[in-house]
């Protein structure tokens, strides 16, 4: 089954814990702070593949962790970084702010990239701390956080022409009479459930790549049939191909059903150009009419999928109507760069820091007024039960 829509969850690591330690070599008789620096958390990266067909990866498993940065240790040794993970999505995919649906990156090309969590960075060792006047900290950070959120993965097919059309059109023949692909074909609507895409080869060695979405009916712009699915995936076609059954008469109308849904579902699928093919001409003694006069339609051809009639003349059209450049045909979509940071919201920097000290931990700078947002910070440094505290003046032990 194809997949095009997945939510997951991505959580960055948590820095490493500045080291506390101290020189006790015989040889350094005033021996002095030495304890590293923790390492940074792991970054949680998404990377455009243009070897995945779908989103069905993410079914099985929607939550994904980056490794911790490592604990800084004494002689100065600074903790390793915490190991990046790599999610690998098809070209295409859109991915979503899942609180709020903002739109973060559109990966259209080839190892796009998306920072999508950034690890935490880590706390500093005592020796960091060390000035003339306090020559034996007794104290070091601990790490910070990484980042943490949901997003929306929407697939949408990268193609340089899309064929539409009412279910039994003979989308999917078609598609197997002029490319690679092989979907299922068969005397019934709704044959195919899901969108296939195939490779045409074509003259000097060039190729175009042609989707074959699931039958529209009427009313799939108002998601009638999971209509705005496979509507969406035409939006990246640069030019539609309307399959037509030209056997069954009234070919103008059905051209009407398809176009108005087309229309009333925007993202300029009503200006793209278009190719109609009139189908099965092989059932019928004489050619099927088509009277409709529209500025898009670039084309009007009459095909058999069984005999191959007319199926060249259309290979030929499609390369002459589809211009070699890959430009997106969407110019309301603003280029973005191959590699993005997600930073819709930049988090609150706090006033304060959790120190590590040789007795627990102690608060430096303003604790926070919300107990409950210093206690959670106590428990992510990983305070336990009996840790001394400190916090300004007052010292306490933790229950």
């Amino acid at each position: 089954m194809f997949h095009d829509r997945a939510r997951i969850r991505v959580k960055a690591g948590r820095g490493g814990d500045g080291g506390l330690a101290f020189r006790r070599e015989k040889y350094v008789p005033k021996g002095g702070p030495s304890g590293g620096d923790g390492g940074r958390g792991g970054d949680v990266v998404i990377v455009a593949d243009r070897d995945l067909r779908d989103l069905s990866a993410f079914r099985q498993r929607a939550s994904f962790a980056a490794e911790r940065g490592g604990n800084g240790r004494g002689a100065n040794k600074h903790g390793a970084d915490g190991a990046d993970v790599v999610l690998r999505v098809p070209v295409g995919t859109q991915v979503f702010d899942a609180a709020d649906g903002t739109l973060v990156a559109d990966l259209r090309r080839d190892e796009a990239r998306l920072d999508a969590a950034r690890g935490g960075g880590g706390g500093r060792g005592n020796a960091r701390f060390a000035t003339p006047t306090r020559q034996a900290p007794r104290f070091a950070e601990t790490g910070l956080p990484g980042e943490e959120r949901e997003l929306d993965l929407r697939l949408k097919l990268m193609a340089d022409a899309a064929l539409a059309g009412l279910p039994n059109a003979g989308k999917s023949s078609l598609l197997r009479r002029i490319s690679n692909a092989t979907p299922k074909v068969a005397d019934y609507p709704f044959t195919t459930l899901s969108p296939v895409r195939g490779t045409v080869d074509g003259p000097e060695g060039r190729q175009l790549t042609v989707a074959d979405v699931p039958g529209l009916i009427e009313g799939a712009s108002e998601g009638i049939g999971l209509g705005h699915e496979f509507l969406a995936h035409l939006e990246r076609a640069r030019l539609l191909v309307h399959v037509i059954d030209g056997s069954e008469g009234d070919a103008d109308e059905r051209f009407g059903v398809i176009d108005r849904e087309l229309a009333a579902y925007g993202a300029g699928l009503d200006e793209r150009p278009q190719i109609v093919v009139l189908n099965k001409a092989d059932l019928t003694p004489a050619p099927a009419p088509f009277a409709v006069a529209d500025p898009r339609i670039v084309d009007v051809l009459r095909v058999s999928c069984a005999t191959g009639a007319g199926i060249d003349g259309l290979v030929q059209t499609l390369f002459e109507r589809c211009p070699e450049e890959q430009a997106a045909p969407d110019d309301a979509e603003p280029e973005l760069p191959e590699f993005l940071e997600y930073r819709p919201q930049p988090p609150r920097r706090a006033s304060y820091r959790v120190l590590r000290t040789d007795r627990g931990f102690r608060v430096a700078g303003d604790a926070p007024d919300d107990e409950g947002e210093l206690e959670a910070a106590l428990r992510a440094a990983g305070v336990r039960k009996g840790a001394v505290v400190e916090i300004g003046e007052e010292v306490f032990e933790w229950e």
